[in-house]
């Protein structure tokens, strides 16, 4: 089915690289107009550049989402360039693993600060002009740490659990006003951050293995595979989807692990 997207138009947070960047690939190929939001200048005009090129319709900017200012300035900055915002992608994030005990105050700020608070600078921002237009979409990209726990990655999961629970609640909060809020939770995907986590380990290969080793289909997801289902989640197709999680793990969240 062409062209599902083609009413909407998506403020992609993280979209430089990664899932972000496959989610901006998949949305622009649906024919959303889109702004991209990173904090790496750089990539992002590349990422910019390269998709327009393909045809895409889009804006992008360099910001910080811990800024809520900067966050306000760069969602005006998309409504002029694209048009009113009816949808949301929040989708920067970044891995901050440690054990509890050793982990600093440093690492907890920064791990908040930009998994959830990041998040919700985004939702503040456009949630008004979401209910003022007479609905929207916002959706965020969480994880399978959101409800499964996996020793050493302290206080990662917290912080997932914690934009799932913000889930739940816009999602009821804004329900009457036409605004659905949903998660997508990943397992482990090919991406550049976790090429560095394996990289982290004495032997990464070793690592690398272990991790395919967890997942039933002996394998771990591509940054498309989650662009799909996003797409999905982001369209029409499912109008009485609201306050839940999708998960895309390939069943790594309910295998049992020896």
């Amino acid at each position: 089915m062409p062209n599902r997207l083609s009413d909407k138009r998506v403020f992609i947070t993280g979209a430089a690289q990664g899932i972000g960047r496959a989610i901006a690939e998949a949305f622009a190929a649906e024919d959303a107009r889109l702004f991209l939001v990173d904090r790496d200048e750089s990539v992002l005009a590349q990422t910019a550049a390269e998709l327009k090129a393909k045809g895409a319709i889009l804006g992008h900017h360099a910001t910080d989402i811990t800024d809520a200012a900067a966050i306000k300035a760069a969602i005006a900055e998309a409504d002029k360039q694209i048009g009113s915002l009816n949808a949301l992608v929040n989708n920067a994030g970044v891995n901050v693993f440690a054990e509890p005990l050793q982990s600093t105050d440093e690492e907890w700020q920064r791990c908040f600060d930009i998994n959830l608070k990041g998040a919700w600078n985004c939702c503040r921002s456009v949630l008004p002009q979401m209910i003022d237009n007479g609905g929207g979409v916002i959706l965020n990209i969480a994880s399978t740490h959101a409800f499964t726990i996996i020793p050493h990655t302290f206080p990662y999961p917290l912080a997932k659990h914690a934009l799932l629970g913000m889930t739940k609640s816009l999602g009821i909060e804004y329900a009457s006003k036409n605004v659905r809020v949903n998660a997508l939770a990943p397992g482990y995907v090919a991406t550049q951050k976790v090429v560095d986590y394996w990289n982290s380990f004495p032997d990464p290969e070793k690592a690398k293995a272990e991790t395919m080793k967890l997942h039933p289909g002996g394998r771990i997801a591509t940054p498309e595979e989650i662009a799909m289902a996003a797409v999905f989640m982001i369209s029409d197709e499912c109008p009485f989807m609201n306050a839940t999680c999708l998960t895309v793990d390939g069943g790594l969240s309910v295998m049992q692990h020896q």
